[in-house]
């Protein structure tokens, strides 16, 4: 009976084995992309990306980004940024006799010293002009994390056979949730290229935008990461020039040297904003959330890799066909994650093709939308 006993526990054992290491395709850590002095801001993003939802509008400092305020609403959003403004005039002016801080000011105060934060009467004059809100995105992150079995092992490969780190695969997490989207900036794709930037590494053209395409603009996104590590030399700098551009980095660099906390705290770039100081934590946040994500969403049922060619698609501006007669048109309903360059693989046809037969002048298409693919 004890050997039975044995012989199960040993079998339970490797089983549990084998699920720890297969559950969740994990990323190594890599001392390459270090986090040290950035430790709060990941924290912050963690829970971004994690606890607060579309719903949610954290109201916090700018630049002491995991100091939150309080949490509202769209509707409560500015009642309650006015009541924050007030409690931090109140701690000002009560700062050697925070007994007399009323209810509403001693949660602020706590909040405050919980950071670490030596009060002074400058401090209270950053905190006042720089509260900032930042809405959740739990839910779009979740849905991030299971597009991203569509892409990740290929982008994976495709990173290291461009000598940038395997992690790098993650990134579209952080850009686009593993969409073809088109940012307010007019950037595109899952991999979010500018037309100037996509422009040095695809073939952009009016028929033609190669943004669209997943595989090539990851081996343009590698490319990219690699040249900006060539260029600066460390990797939380050339990710972050990914976001504020080459340029940009290296006039921090030139100032500040290569030690990204210290470019965050003292450089101030015209342009060298919330997003750029942030771009790095959020990538780090993103990548531990990847490699446990059961812990914060649950058991999730990521979307399979076949869905993305593997034979390296090009994307040639092709002639479109005649027009067919309305009863001979095949329709095809766009459905939640869609993109036209995946549409266009499934039934043969090409980008340009798709955009001429609904009469589309951009390569933007929405779930529900009816297109004509034949």
């Amino acid at each position: 009976m004890l050997e039975s006993f044995k012989i199960m526990r040993l079998r339970l054992t490797s089983i549990l084995v084998f699920l720890a290491a297969t559950a969740v395709p994990a990323f190594a850590t890599n001392p390459a992309l270090p986090s040290d002095g950035l430790e709060q801001r990941v924290d912050f993003w963690k829970k971004i990306y994690t606890q607060y939802g579309a719903d949610d509008v954290v109201i916090h400092d700018r630049v002491y980004v995991n100091l939150i305020y309080d949490v509202a609403t769209d509707a409560t959003q500015s009642e309650k940024t006015a009541s924050i403004k007030s409690a931090l005039r109140e701690i000002q002016a009560n700062l050697d006799s925070p007994e007399n801080l009323s209810r509403s000011a001693t949660p602020v105060l706590q909040a405050i010293v919980a950071q670490g934060l030596p009060l002074s009467p400058g401090l209270m004059d950053d905190l006042l002009d720089n509260i900032h809100t930042q809405q959740g995105i739990k839910e779009r992150f979740r849905d991030g994390v299971v597009r991203s079995g569509r892409y990740v092992d290929q982008f994976r490969q495709i990173m290291m056979n461009q000598g940038v780190p395997a992690e790098l695969a993650l990134l579209p997490l952080v850009e686009s949730s593993f969409q073809n989207v088109r940012s307010k900036a007019g950037a595109v794709g899952v991999w979010q290229f500018t037309s100037g930037t996509g422009r040095s590494y695809l073939r952009i053209t009016s028929k033609v935008d190669e943004r669209l395409d997943p595989v090539r603009s990851s081996e343009a996104a590698a490319r990219l990461l690699r040249d900006n590590y060539s260029a600066l030399g460390a990797w939380p700098l050339a990710i972050t020039a990914y976001n504020h551009g080459r340029g940009g980095m290296l006039a921090a660099q030139k100032e500040h040297g290569s030690d990204l906390p210290k470019i965050i705290d003292e450089y101030r770039g015209p342009v060298f904003g919330y997003a750029s100081m942030n771009f790095y934590s959020e990538f780090l946040a993103a990548v531990e959330i990847y490699d446990n994500y059961p812990r914060y969403f649950g058991e999730l049922a990521l979307e399979r890799s076949d869905s993305i060619p593997q034979n390296r698609p090009t994307m040639a501006a092709t002639k479109a066909p005649a027009k067919v007669a309305p009863k001979a048109a095949a329709k095809y309903k766009v459905r939640s994650g869609d993109t036209l360059f995946e549409i266009a693989q499934r039934f043969g046809t090409s980008i340009a093709s798709l955009m001429d037969k609904n009469n589309l002048n951009k390569p933007v298409i929405y779930a529900g939308q009816i297109l004509l693919v034949k």
